[in-house]
């Protein structure tokens, strides 16, 4: 299966070493190319993208503001969104999160690992770049601005889950993956990847990264640290 990616970065030059790298690799198809988070959206429809490579800093619509369109498009919904960003921790990062995207990397990362991105991502397993920290992940993920107490549907949404789901939810908001969660408790990496599946259709969650989101907002992140 070739996966289908739309590049999104005002900079005409990294757009061409973005291709370049993502067109080498025979897995890997790169099916449009945008100047500002505006055609990153229309390119998303248009060219039945399965991932944007997105830049935050864009003129027209930023990249942002083109996550949150891309991630409440239902037509749009299988869809996934990597940010690239030149600084690995910062705000804007975070708030990509909070806006759907599932996932972030820096854009002095190698090669391999950009592809390796791109495709972890598009699975629905990526959240964090290698550079990035759980500790800090927390902080920002979990800061009050601009959350809203947990409504009436997230509120459902959490007691739908089960123990079990609830436990594999909060762990997974730690960063931990599968193989260590199924290590923690005794359980085979398949039937923590269930769990977490199940979880995630509960709640609403595009995928793993939207999880961790949701654990944070609900409060599960907290038990699992």
């Amino acid at each position: 299966m070739t996966i289908r990616v739309v590049i999104a970065d005002d900079q005409p030059l990294l757009r061409s070493g973005f291709k370049a790298l993502i067109a080498s690799a025979p897995d890997l198809e790169v099916v449009g190319e945008a100047g500002d988070g505006r055609e990153a959206v229309r390119l998303a429809r248009s060219a039945r993208a399965d991932l944007v490579l997105m830049d935050i800093r864009m003129p027209v619509l930023d990249g942002l503001a083109a996550t949150r369109m891309i991630t409440g498009d239902e037509d749009l919904a299988g869809v996934k969104v990597l940010i690239l960003t030149t600084f690995e921790i910062d705000e804007y990062v975070f708030e990509a999160l909070r806006a759907g995207a599932s996932g972030f990397l820096g854009k002095s990362a190698d090669a391999e690992d950009l592809l390796q991105a791109v495709r972890t991502v598009h699975r629905g397993e990526a959240l964090l770049s290698p550079a990035a920290t759980r500790t800090l992940i927390s902080r920002f993920l979990a800061s009050p601005a601009p959350s809203r107490p947990m409504d009436d549907t997230a509120r459902r949404q959490l007691e739908a889950l089960t123990d079990r789901e609830r436990q594999i939810t909060a762990l997974v908001a730690t960063g931990l993956s599968n193989d260590e969660i199924a290590a923690r408790l005794v359980l085979s990496p398949a039937t923590v990847k269930t769990h977490a599946n199940r979880a995630m259709i509960k709640v609403g969650a595009r995928d793993r990264a939207q999880l961790v989101v949701f654990a944070h907002r609900s409060g599960l992140a907290e038990s699992g640290s």
